[in-house]
C-alpha cells in the first residue's frame, strides 16, 4: 500500500494487517519488532480471532486442541488430500482444499456441532448454572432426555475407532484445570460423558473432537469459527500427510486397489421420491 490518503469509497476499518512504505502493523503490533520471533503461530492465530492477546494458560489450552485434531491417521480427508496431488502434483493447494473441504459433520465438523450443542443448552439453562457435579449432571440428564424425545445425536458422543475411550479427552480436560479454563462446556460436556450410560442404554466415549469444542467454547472464541479452528489444525495435518507422501507414497495403491477390484453391476435406477416430475 502506499502512503497517500484514502481513496474514494473508504475508510475501510481493521485491526489487523496493515502496511506503509517502511513498516507493517498487526494487531497494532509493530509485525517485525513485536510479532516475529516473540509470538508463537498459535498465540497469534487466537490473537487474530479473539483481537486480543490470549493469558499463558488460554494459549496452552488453545494450542492443545490444535494438537488434538492435527492428524487422526488415514481419514478421509487425508486420502482425498493425497489422491488430489496424485491427480495434481502441481497444485498443492489443490490438494489442501480438497481434503480441508471434506471437513464436515462426520469428521472435523463435530468440533462445531458440540461447542455449538452445549452452548445452546448452557444459555437457555433458567438460573445460576450448576456450581458442582451433581448439579451439571442433573442439567446433563435433562439435556440428553431432551434431545433423546427429539430423536437427535448428542454431538461428542462416541467413536468409530477409540470404543473405550478417547485419549485425547482426559488430556485436555486436564489440561484446562490446570491453566483455570475449565468453564462450563468443559463442565457439561463431562457430566454428559458419566450420566448418559443410564439414559441411552450403552456406554459411549466422549470424542476427542467434542471436548475440543467444549475447550474452544469456554475460550470466548467466537462460536461460528469453531469449525475454522479445527480446519486450521487439521491444515497442518494434511501437510505432513503431502510429506510423507512424497517419500512414502500410497495414494497410487490406493487408487489401484479401487480401480482393480471395482465390480461390474447392471445399472439400478434411484427409487422415486413419489413427487410428480414432467
Amino acid at each position: 500500500m502506499s502512503d497517500n490518503a484514502p481513496g474514494p469509497g473508504g475508510p475501510y476499518p481493521t485491526a489487523l494487517g496493515a502496511s506503509s512504505r517502511h513498516s507493517i502493523t498487526l494487531l497494532g503490533q509493530d509485525l517485525a519488532r513485536d510479532v516475529m520471533g516473540e509470538v508463537g503461530f498459535g498465540e497469534l492465530a487466537f490473537w487474530l480471532a479473539a483481537q486480543r492477546r490470549p493469558t499463558r494458560g488460554e494459549t496452552r489450552v488453545f494450542e492443545a486442541v490444535l494438537a488434538a485434531l492435527a492428524d487422526h491417521g488415514f481419514t478421509p480427508t487425508a486420502i482425498v488430500t493425497r489422491l488430489t496431488y496424485l491427480s495434481a502434483p502441481d497444485s498443492v493447494q489443490g490438494a489442501l482444499a480438497a481434503g480441508l473441504l471434506g471437513g464436515g459433520s462426520r469428521f472435523l465438523g463435530v468440533t462445531e456441532d458440540c461447542g455449538l450443542f452445549l452452548h445452546r443448552v448452557i444459555t437457555a439453562h433458567d438460573g445460576p448454572l450448576p456450581a458442582d457435579d451433581a448439579g451439571w449432571d442433573e442439567l446433563a440428564r435433562v439435556t440428553l432426555h431432551r434431545a433423546r424425545a427429539e430423536g437427535r445425536r448428542v454431538p461428542g458422543l462416541g467413536h468409530h475407532v477409540h470404543k473405550d475411550g478417547d485419549p485425547r479427552t482426559p488430556r485436555l480436560f486436564e489440561i484446562a484445570a490446570e491453566e483455570g479454563q475449565y468453564g462450563p462446556h468443559l463442565a457439561l460436556f463431562a457430566a454428559i460423558g458419566r450420566v448418559h450410560p443410564a439414559i441411552l442404554g450403552r456406554t459411549l466415549p466422549l470424542n476427542g473432537a467434542g471436548v475440543c469444542g467444549a475447550a474452544l467454547a469456554d475460550l470466548a472464541l467466537p462460536l461460528q469459527l469453531l469449525r475454522g479452528f479445527a480446519l486450521l489444525a487439521r491444515t497442518a495435518g494434511l501437510i505432513g500427510q503431502l510429506a510423507e507422501e512424497l517419500h512414502r507414497p500410497v495414494a497410487d495403491r490406493i487408487f489401484l486397489s479401487v480401480d482393480l477390484n471395482n465390480q461390474p453391476v447392471p445399472p439400478q435406477p434411484h427409487p422415486s421420491d413419489g413427487v410428480p416430475h414432467g
